[in-house]
């Protein structure tokens, strides 16, 4: 079963415009290469030089924030929902 990742409108440019991407994978880690594999102008948003997630994007798993449960290798279910959502910092 294909996991939907939803992109933030401000990497949306990186993904070829598209506001969700359709991918199979196991672990949440597993998504995000497969999406930085079909627009690699995402990794460098999402990854820093050192291949670690970057501290200012968080990644969902339905209501689940990534670093709560077992991170990258969190496991996906059928039909679950990933959000790729940055954080946002403001006076």
């Amino acid at each position: 079963m294909a996991i939907t990742i939803t992109i933030p409108t401000a990497l949306r440019q990186y993904a070829g415009g598209n506001a969700t991407v359709a991918l199979e994978a196991d672990t949440v880690g597993a998504l995000l290469r497969g999406l930085v594999e079909h627009h690699p102008e995402l990794g460098k948003h999402l990854y820093t030089e050192q291949g670690k997630l970057r501290t200012f994007v968080n990644i969902y798993v339905g209501d689940e924030d990534i670093r709560y449960l077992e991170g990258e290798a969190t496991p996906l279910q059928g039909n679950e929902t990933v959000s790729i959502i940055p954080a946002i910092a403001g006076g």
